[in-house]
């Protein structure tokens, strides 16, 4: 007919030829934009920085992972009331009874964690700038192998983004998580520890063959104007259309060391006691609080918890609870045995400070409510209305230590009320949160779970 058009079947077969060229060569070269090799340009990637930028972190990370493992062994979270991980199963294996003695250990041990954490934070970043091209290649894995290495590789990027992500936030006082930071902390932890040692099986021959093979010397005297490329690599590194180098080599390394300097001295003075506490401006316990004996740092302040001091008044009675109850009252305390101990208090948040403490020895009060010395452990009950840690438990040997106190006085002086009067625990070597504040009740009937 007249006027009307005839479909053209070659037509037809040449547009789905088209179509079908195009979604090949898509799935063969990958999206545009990060995931096609020519979109990294920088001169500067290759084995050789990601290698050496790999050695750094596998050292701070382990000294990280294994502070950070301590410190939930110091929680001894196999204690009445002191596990904030309670489905942790298998993953508490290697759990032991934390010691008291040296009195030092878990200020160095947490200060370690969480400053080291901070120290590392430049040195991650630009690990992860090293990498970025590996984390877009295309297709996602040629192989299985390739798969179980990029599997690894996503896990390790996501878990150590997490965990210095919330363990950042947590030292700041950002409490801005939808869920409980102990528990996922606690399991974000193993997971990046199992794709971390996955990772370092894997690449930690090619790295030891880079540096063997290129050297670390060369690259480190090599000014802007001679920085080149490295020789084209299997991973995909290296650019396949390389930019002119606006820095070198030696440059980056030295800004991402400087960097991490930069962290270490703004974090590292909240473990230290003296002038040099005013350098922690990283650290929201790190500066001053006052003048007098009670200026060091506060915690959890008695009005943030609900301690009012009409309940800390001359009303306040201790409670113990053992074979015998009684009641004393702070002028009862006073008027018994009275020790004095230089112990430092150290936080999770890595914040630590040695002051001098004056009270009743935990031993002497076991004693007045029946119990033998070192047969039982005790839980510390607060006043505080809300928040975590309104009671902590003690192991026997804990309550055994001559050293450790119902504290009184500090440096001579009474407690203040943000410092736990009128009357707190004082542990050697315990984590600040087991130290517990505004006591109420002690009770010695405490059973290991």
């Amino acid at each position: 007919m007249r006027g009307e058009s005839v479909p053209d079947a070659s037509r037809g077969r040449e547009g789905t030829s088209a179509r079908t060229g195009r979604l090949a060569a898509w799935l063969r070269e990958g999206p545009a934009g990060p995931f096609r090799p020519e979109f990294w340009r920088s001169p500067l990637r290759g084995p050789w920085l990601t290698s050496v930028l790999g050695l750094v972190l596998l050292a701070g990370i382990t000294v990280v992972v294994i502070t950070g493992l301590l410190s939930y062994a110091a929680y001894e979270p196999r204690l009445p009331g002191n596990d904030m991980t309670p489905g942790k199963g298998l993953l508490g294996f290697y759990l032991f009874d934390w010691p008291t003695d040296p009195v030092w250990m878990y200020r160095v041990t947490q200060g370690a964690h969480v400053i080291g954490g901070l120290t590392l934070v430049p040195i991650l970043l630009a690990k992860l700038w090293s990498v970025i091209p590996k984390l877009f290649s295309w297709p996602p894995a040629r192989s299985v192998a390739q798969a179980v290495e990029r599997a690894s590789l996503l896990l390790l990027v996501g878990g150590a983004v997490f965990q210095f992500a919330t363990g950042i936030l947590n030292v700041q006082l950002f409490y801005v998580f939808p869920f409980s930071f102990y528990p996922a902390h606690f399991y974000g932890a193993w997971i990046f520890l199992a794709a971390f040692v996955v990772h370092v099986a894997i690449k930690l021959p090619r790295v030891i063959d880079t540096l063997r093979t290129q050297g670390l010397r060369d690259h480190l005297r090599t000014s802007l104007a001679d920085t080149r490329p490295e020789p084209p690599d299997p991973d995909g590194l290296v650019a396949t259309d390389p930019a002119p180098a606006t820095m070198s080599r030696r440059g980056l390394l030295a800004f991402a060391g400087g960097g991490s300097l930069i962290m270490f001295g703004l974090s590292a003075g909240q473990c230290l006691d003296g002038p040099l506490r005013r350098t922690a401006l990283l650290a929201p316990h790190g500066r001053d609080y006052g003048t007098g004996p009670n200026d060091f740092q506060v915690n959890k302040t008695a009005a943030g918890l609900g301690v009012t001091p009409a309940r800390t008044g001359e009303s306040w009675r201790l409670t113990l609870i053992g074979p015998h109850r009684l009641e004393l009252s702070r002028a009862d305390l006073l008027a018994m045995p009275l020790h004095t101990y230089a112990l430092p208090i150290a936080c999770v948040e890595g914040w630590s400070t040695q002051q001098t403490w004056t009270g009743v020895r935990l031993a002497d009060l076991a004693r007045l409510a029946g119990i033998r010395t070192g047969s039982t452990g005790v839980t510390a009950r607060s006043l505080q209305r809300w928040g975590y840690f309104g009671q902590a438990s003690l192991r026997a040997a804990q309550v055994a230590d001559p050293r450790s106190l119902l504290a009184l006085r500090v440096n001579g002086a009474d407690l203040s009320l943000d410092h736990g009067y009128p009357a707190r625990v004082i542990v050697p070597n315990a984590p600040g949160v087991h130290n517990t504040k505004w006591v109420r009740e002690l009770d010695f009937t405490q059973e290991r779970s």
